[in-house]
């Protein structure tokens, strides 16, 4: 490219992070702690998905703390993490682990909304707080253990690639870039759309069932509990898959950014 035109792609970076950054800022914080209060309440504390909501809007909203701040500070070339080394490197570590975390949450969220679908009891049965409990601490063990290295191979002042905060050799770029778009994006998203489709599948099958019931039975009025139960699981199914399609629409482009990088050395 053009040194014109690589000063034009900068300065649409700082105009984006100086401008749009702190909307994006805004909202996600407000929402994030919006969802940490609903989600909080006693009514859903029983219940295996809104607690991985929970988790995943309380680490969100660490991501966007720790690493949109720095980003507006960019748009004014004041960005701490160009220059400092423990500041880039706790930055990148904090945003890059806690949005493993929160992609895989949802993911945990979708199987759980699955298994809830399920006409076998067996897998209904697995839904539970305890189970869930148990795959949020691993999610979160292994999210930390996949990025750890970057706090070694990270280093600011770097003038051989896109950010002054990036890997010092070309075998940590690698790493980083793989693990990102493949454990971080790929698999949680084609996770998304199998287990999505799966529930599709699920909820058709139930209705033929009740239909079928209809025709032969009479229909038992269901009790207030249950139907609160069911209002709440479906504003939750809703509530996935606008997590899932805004995780497609803008993360599926930095998955491809990221495999460009690595086979594109600069």
């Amino acid at each position: 490219m053009t040194d014109e035109v690589i000063e034009s792609l900068y300065l649409i970076s700082d105009q984006l992070n100086r401008y749009l950054a702190p909307i994006i800022f805004l909202f996600g914080v407000v929402g994030n702690i919006l969802n940490c209060l609903i989600l909080s309440k006693r009514t859903l504390r029983s219940n295996p998905c809104a607690l991985l909501f929970l988790v995943s809007s309380f680490i969100g909203l660490i991501s966007i703390l720790v690493g949109l701040p720095t980003r507006i500070l960019a748009g004014w070339h004041l960005d701490p993490t160009n220059t400092i080394d423990w500041t880039c490197k706790t930055r990148v570590f904090i945003v890059f682990s806690t949005r493993t975390m929160a992609i895989w949450l949802i993911t945990l969220a979708t199987i759980d909304r699955w298994l809830l679908s399920s006409v076998k009891i067996h897998h209904r049965q697995m839904g539970n707080l305890k189970n869930v409990k148990r795959e949020i601490f691993l999610i979160v063990i292994l999210s930390i253990l996949s990025y750890i290295h970057m706090i070694i191979c990270y280093k600011a002042n770097m003038n051989d690639g896109p950010l002054k905060c990036y890997g010092k050799s070309v075998e940590c770029r690698m790493i980083t870039d793989l693990i990102y778009s493949i454990i971080t994006i790929i698999i949680p998203l084609s996770l998304m759309i199998i287990f999505g489709l799966m529930i599709i599948s699920n909820v058709h099958r139930s209705h033929i069932r009740v239909r079928t019931r209809t025709t032969i039975s009479t229909i038992i009025p269901s009790r207030t509990e249950e139907l609160r139960i069911k209002k709440v699981d479906r504003h939750l199914l809703r509530m996935l898959l606008v997590q899932f399609f805004l995780l497609t629409l803008f993360c599926t482009p930095q998955a491809v950014q990221k495999f460009y990088i690595t086979l594109k050395p600069f």
